[in-house]
């Protein structure tokens, strides 16, 4: 009986082992701070930037309720094919399906066919119908054990790289895009002291998400999504569970500022979640591919100018994730299905920074279906929208081969 227990305790020793030194089970993502200040992503103690692209491929014809995990055609084993050629090392999921067999068969095939990690987002119940309410205990419950147990289901498989808290929930604070409040907020008689309420009440759920994420899973970072700087020295003081923030940059051809922008209001590591440029000219009324490539070339150098792996000891920028892998051909008018299979012209928003084409009618230059570096066409290969890689794709090929 000793000799058994010996010979058990001796394979148990040998096997720890073998994972230790092989990297057999899923590979510890942790974040370093550096002696100067800088931050870096690492993989099993490896270097890592995040050279991403955002993935939500929806068929011509389908539209916001579309769910690429349920997809039986299964687009990413052709999508990853391109994503492995120009350098992809990174997709960003906004949201996971409820089936969560279906996420775990999509994670495991960008990593082991492709070597393509995944991040995955969860918007916090955004777009929900009714809409959220972050000052509500029951919403909040609701919430919260949906995101754990997506966590728990996810949280073993090789090829997660980290999760990411929210999107661009503080631009309801102000109601710029949802409205909710709370008889304790309402009281508050001084809008801008209502609106900052808000701001604590939903960053101290984030925190408490966060907090409890770390219980079930210490292999990956968590990042707080936010709409570009806005509250972020809010969520400073508040947000001590999370490890990164994910930041939405919209900014032109370069981004100024923007990192400095965020060491002061919260001096955390930066994935820089969403950037990019539209491939139409709305003032000329045409295509602009090589504007758009141009755009996303010195986008990119700035990020990784600000970045410990391109040799700023400071750097406090993670990598970023382009919005978007393909265009998307429902979003000019959402909710009306029958234009999901038109590809839209028409810009829905202003942007400045985007100079080119901001005389457009109404200064409208922001062409939310021409976003995608890859176009998509009704013509069919295998069974899903045929792609046709912009300038940019290529661009960023070169770009990122060196």
């Amino acid at each position: 009986m000793r000799n058994k227990k010996y010979l058990i305790f001796k394979a148990g020793i040998i096997f720890a082992c073998l994972i230790f030194f092989t990297g057999a089970g899923p590979k510890k993502v942790t974040i370093k701070r550096t002696g100067k200040g800088g931050y870096i992503l690492r993989i099993n103690r490896k270097p890592f930037i995040v050279k991403g692209v955002i993935y939500n491929p929806t068929p011509v014809g389908e539209g916001y309720d579309y769910d690429f995990f349920s997809d039986p055609n299964k687009p990413w084993l052709e999508d990853g094919k391109l994503m492995k050629e120009m350098g992809v090392n990174t997709v960003r999921i906004y949201s996971c399906s409820e089936d969560l067999t279906k996420v775990k068969e999509f994670i495991k095939d960008m990593y082991e066919r492709f070597g393509i990690y995944t991040i995955i987002g969860d918007w916090l119940g955004l777009w929900e119908h009714p809409g959220p309410n972050y000052a509500d205990e029951e919403f909040r419950q609701r919430t919260k054990e949906s995101i754990l147990r997506k966590v728990k289901a996810l949280k073993d498989q090789e090829g997660l790289l980290m999760w990411i808290l929210g999107n661009e929930n503080n631009y309801t604070f102000s109601g710029g895009i949802v409205f909710w409040t709370s008889p304790q907020v309402e009281k508050i008689e001084n809008l801008q002291k209502r609106i900052f309420k808000k701001a604590e009440i939903y960053y101290c759920f984030v925190d408490e998400i966060a907090r409890d994420i770390k219980k079930i899973d210490r292999h990956h970072p968590i990042a707080l999504g936010n709409g570009e700087i806005s509250m972020l020295n809010v969520a400073a003081p508040i947000c001590k569970n999370v490890d990164a923030l994910a930041i939405i940059c919209y900014r032109g051809k370069r981004l100024g500022n923007f990192f400095e922008n965020v060491r002061y209001a919260f001096d955390k590591p930066v994935l820089v979640s969403e950037f990019g440029c539209d491939s139409y000219d709305a003032y000329k009324n045409q295509e602009a591919e090589d504007i758009q490539a141009e755009y996303l070339i010195l986008q990119w150098q700035d990020i990784f100018s600000n970045s410990v792996v391109g040799k700023n000891k400071q750097g406090n920028c993670l990598g970023a994730t382009i919005f978007a892998w393909t265009d998307e051909w429902w979003k000019h008018n959402e909710g009306y299905s029958p234009d999901w299979c038109v590809h839209n012209k028409e810009a829905g928003w202003s942007n400045g920074s985007f100079f080119f084409d901001i005389r457009a009618e109404r200064n409208l230059n922001m062409n939310e279906e021409w976003f995608g570096i890859v176009a998509i066409s009704q013509e069919k290969e295998n069974n899903i929208n045929k792609r046709i890689p912009k300038k940019a794709y290529f661009a960023l090929k070169e770009l990122w081969a060196k």
